[in-house]
């Protein structure tokens, strides 16, 4: 065990690419555990890593977001949520919230969120008087509400790594906590909207509203197609994520005729790199999982956390303060699944709900987005809104403390995250 921790730290602060670290760390424990006979092992615990039957989704999940994008759905989900929020302060701050509610409907992907909704609404919020490094927190921050509300790449990749519970669970243990993190948002723009005065949209007439909504119901049904065959049980995950894209090609082409070959083709070569980067991570992550359960490494965890609290609570937020450090130094993905194999089995051996703590840790995980000095989302926003990055962090501030409290409640109330889920059985 101590040759796998000294190969994982030294990649790792070297700068090798976190897949890499994973296989070599891995590799070296293997060794030590049985020597050649269990090289033989790594080859086909990383195919087994890529080979289930759901990682399919992941690709037509990528590949919808793209489309969706390419072929003009967020000016339309824009010009919607305008005609709901226009008249109150702070509009397109609230605008910027609720889009990324309804794209979270439709992507999966943080990162997609915030490049689609960014490029729109940050240059027209700098043209209306608001702040750049706010124009780029309030889309950062609102566009790790993707990866919450189902579907969700995130998730996928969660129920691949750890089998023992289904995603269509964590789908449904989402959405509550989505929707709490949106009205976090919400109530944190308001309140800095009304101390800064930004400025409210003129009136838009109810005519006007609804020819918005018409414009926009093609695109919203999308996540009807998703969720409503996943959880009605009509489909699978899979099924669903093939109907979809198919569905959403179709729409771009016909009914916004927005996608040219040179858009679906750019959608494709994007859906290729990212899909790469997800199975190159699941291939090796699948080593270093095979590692953790044979040296019992989640036994020891289990048994330091214990040592710092018999309380529930007191070591669920001590595990949360642990994953929200992880996220200071790692994106998401590579977070998950180096942290996933040791921290869960864990979890589950001191007595807690499964679900609760998949769901609670991918939203803490997902924070991670906005954390610096990682921070790809913000980091993104921050270049997008021409501003220095430190000055994002500044502004995300607030914001970050709203879901702070989030993470408060998910942790003490785990029928958040449950109760959805239980109604399906």
């Amino acid at each position: 065990m101590t040759s796998a921790i000294i190969v994982f730290v030294v990649l790792l602060l070297i700068g090798a690419p976190v897949a890499v670290v994973m296989a070599m760390s891995g590799l070296a424990g293997g060794f030590v555990l049985g020597g050649e006979r269990m090289l033989g092992i790594i080859a086909d615990r990383m195919f087994s890593g890529v080979s289930g039957f759901l990682l399919i989704a992941v690709p037509y999940f990528i590949f919808t977001a793209e489309l969706m994008n390419q072929g003009g759905l967020t000016q339309k989900l824009i010009t919607f949520n305008n005609a709901l929020f226009g008249r109150i302060r702070g509009a397109l701050s609230h605008v910027n919230v609720t889009v990324s509610v309804f794209f979270a409907g439709l992507t999966g992907a943080a990162i997609t969120d915030t490049v689609a909704i960014g490029k729109l609404m940050i240059p027209e919020m700098k043209k209306q008087g608001y702040d750049a490094e706010y124009a780029a927190a309030i889309t950062a921050c609102s566009s790790i509400i993707g990866p919450i509300i189902p579907p969700s790449v995130v998730m996928v990749v969660y129920a691949s790594l750890l089998r023992d519970i289904s995603v269509i669970d964590l789908f449904a243990g989402g959405i509550i906590p989505g929707i709490l993190m949106a009205a976090a948002l919400l109530v944190t723009s308001m309140v800095i909207a009304w101390r800064r005065g930004y400025p409210k949209q003129a009136p838009i007439p109810f005519k006007v509203a609804i020819f918005s909504f018409l414009a926009a119901l093609p695109a919203l049904i999308v996540p009807l197609i998703i969720l409503g065959g996943i959880l009605s049980g009509l489909t699978t995950i899979t099924e669903a994520s093939g109907f979809a894209a198919v569905y959403a090609l179709l729409i771009g082409a016909f009914f916004y005729r927005n996608l040219t070959l040179a858009k679906i083709w750019h959608a494709l070569v994007v859906t290729v790199r990212f899909s790469g980067v997800v199975f190159f991570l699941l291939a090796t992550s699948a080593v270093l999982g095979w590692f953790v359960t044979r040296s019992g490494i989640a036994r020891d965890a289990a048994s330091i956390i214990t040592t710092f609290s018999d309380a529930a609570f007191v070591q669920l937020m001590l595990v949360c303060v642990l994953l929200i450090l992880i996220g200071t130094v790692m994106d998401v993905l590579p977070a998950l699944v180096v942290v996933a194999p040791v921290i869960v089995p864990a979890m589950i051996q001191l007595g807690f709900d499964p679900l609760h703590f998949a769901i609670l840790m991918i939203v803490v995980l997902n924070i991670s987005n906005v954390t610096p000095p990682v921070g790809m989302t913000l980091m993104t926003a921050a270049r997008i809104a021409q501003v220095p990055y430190e000055r994002a962090i500044i502004a995300s501030l607030p914001f970050y403390l709203s879901f702070i409290a989030v993470i408060v409640l998910l942790a003490a109330l785990p029928i958040l995250s449950t109760w959805i889920p239980s109604l399906l059985h």
